[in-house]
């Protein structure tokens, strides 16, 4: 298996590619940061798995990179590796393509059946992680995302993309730069956003992207 590490500390990558190059089924081809430079790593690499941390502060994070990785490279399994134990996380992602949720405390042998289970095409799930949310999750996979109470899972990929670079300070024109569309689409999905998380200030918006991991200050 050819599989590359996503996360923001060197020591966290270089730990587990020691461990993953000691299997003899598992190659590590490739490290990044954060979300953009996973992104770029797989599609360099075209990797079998990618293992991927949610928050890379103050890159691009894993949530947001998970939808485009998994739309752009469907045959690469990705694995989210995380310290976060929540329910809105673990559905966000695996609504959005991810095949793997478990936590970094997780014993290494844990990891490794992760990994292989992915590899396979199977949804693995962190054993601390109630079955009770996997089955509430394939429940509700056919119902329709605004149903739901979060105004957070009602937001499109490109605001769910746009949210955090408002909240780090970009303004409209540099936002527009370096997702190549005009600065009125920003404004656009800028109104959008608050309007949908019936946000009414910028202070509230950055509050509210920490509160998601979206950002880290």
């Amino acid at each position: 298996m050819r599989i590359v590490i996503a996360d923001d500390h060197a020591v966290v990558r270089t730990g587990f590619s020691m461990i993953l190059n000691y299997q003899d089924d598992m190659e590590v081809v490739g490290t990044a940061a954060d979300g953009v430079e996973a992104y770029q790593k797989v599609m360099e690499h075209k990797p079998d798995v990618l293992m991927m941390d949610l928050s890379m502060p103050p890159g691009e994070s894993g949530l947001i990179a998970t939808s485009k990785i998994a739309e752009s490279f469907p045959d690469t399994k990705i694995l989210i590796l995380t310290m976060y134990d929540d329910e809105e996380y673990l559905f966000h992602v695996l609504k959005n393509g991810a095949k793997g949720y478990i936590l970094k405390n997780a014993p290494d042998e844990q990891l490794i059946l992760a990994i292989r289970t992915v590899y396979k095409g199977e949804t693995y799930v962190d054993m601390k992680l109630t079955t009770s949310l996997v089955n509430e999750f394939i429940s509700n996979t056919s119902q329709d995302i605004a149903s739901t109470s979060d105004p957070f899972k009602i937001l499109s990929k490109r605001e769910i993309e746009i949210l955090p670079l408002i909240a780090k300070g970009y303004g409209n024109k540099e936002i527009a730069e370096q997702l190549f569309v005009s600065v009125k689409t920003v404004e656009a999905h800028k109104t959008h956003i608050m309007q949908k998380l019936e946000l009414k200030s910028k202070p509230e918006l950055v509050a509210y992207a920490m509160k998601k991991k979206l950002v880290d200050f």
